[in-house]
C-alpha cells in the first residue's frame, strides 16, 4: 500500500510514482506512421480490442552522465534498450555527429517481446576550438533512437577537462 511505509507507519509525504508506471515516457516523440502490414502481430482475443500501443521500448538508464573526463581518453557506458511491448520490434540509432566524439555500437535486428539489446555509448574526450572555457568544456547531445512507433532521445552529458 502507498498509505504506509516499510515499517508499517503512515506515510508523511506523498509517494511519487516513476514516469514509467504513470504511462508517461520522457524524451520520446511519437511517430505518425501508418500500420505496417508486414510487421509481426499478436492476434489473440485478449488483445483484439485494446487501443494501447503494443510495441514500445524503454531505455535503462534513461540518460548517460559521464561526469568529468580527461582529454584524449576514450570512455564507454552501456545502455539497455528493452522491448516492453507484446510484438517484436525493430529500431535503428542515428549516429551523433563526429565533432561530439560520440559513437553508438549495437547489434542491429529485430528485438523480441520482453528481450533487450545493449547499446554501447563511446565518447572520445576532445576539445573543439581553442577558446578559454575555464578548464572544462561541456559535451551535450541527444542520441536519436528510431523505433517503429516513436523516436527515443537519449541525453548524453560530459565535461572534458582541458
Amino acid at each position: 500500500s502507498l498509505l504506509v511505509n516499510a515499517a508499517g507507519q503512515p506515510q508523511k509525504e506523498k509517494v511519487k510514482l516513476p514516469s514509467s508506471l504513470q504511462g508517461i515516457k520522457p524524451n520520446s516523440i511519437p511517430n505518425k506512421k501508418i500500420e505496417d502490414p508486414v510487421a509481426g502481430k499478436v492476434n489473440t482475443s485478449s488483445l483484439a480490442k485494446t487501443r494501447q500501443n503494443l510495441s514500445a521500448f524503454h531505455l535503462i538508464p534513461p540518460r548517460v552522465m559521464f561526469g568529468v573526463l580527461k582529454e584524449g581518453c576514450t570512455y564507454a557506458a552501456t545502455v539497455i534498450l528493452k522491448n516492453v511491448g507484446v510484438n517484436f520490434s525493430r529500431f535503428r540509432v542515428k549516429q551523433p555527429p563526429p565533432h561530439t566524439g560520440l559513437r553508438v555500437m549495437y547489434a542491429p535486428g529485430p528485438v523480441a517481446a520482453g528481450l533487450h539489446v545493449e547499446l554501447e555509448i563511446d565518447i572520445f574526450a576532445m576539445v573543439i576550438g581553442g577558446r578559454d572555457t575555464g578548464g572544462l568544456e561541456e559535451v551535450s547531445h541527444d542520441i536519436e533512437i528510431l523505433t517503429e512507433t516513436e523516436t527515443l532521445l537519449l541525453p548524453v552529458r560530459a565535461n572534458i577537462l582541458c
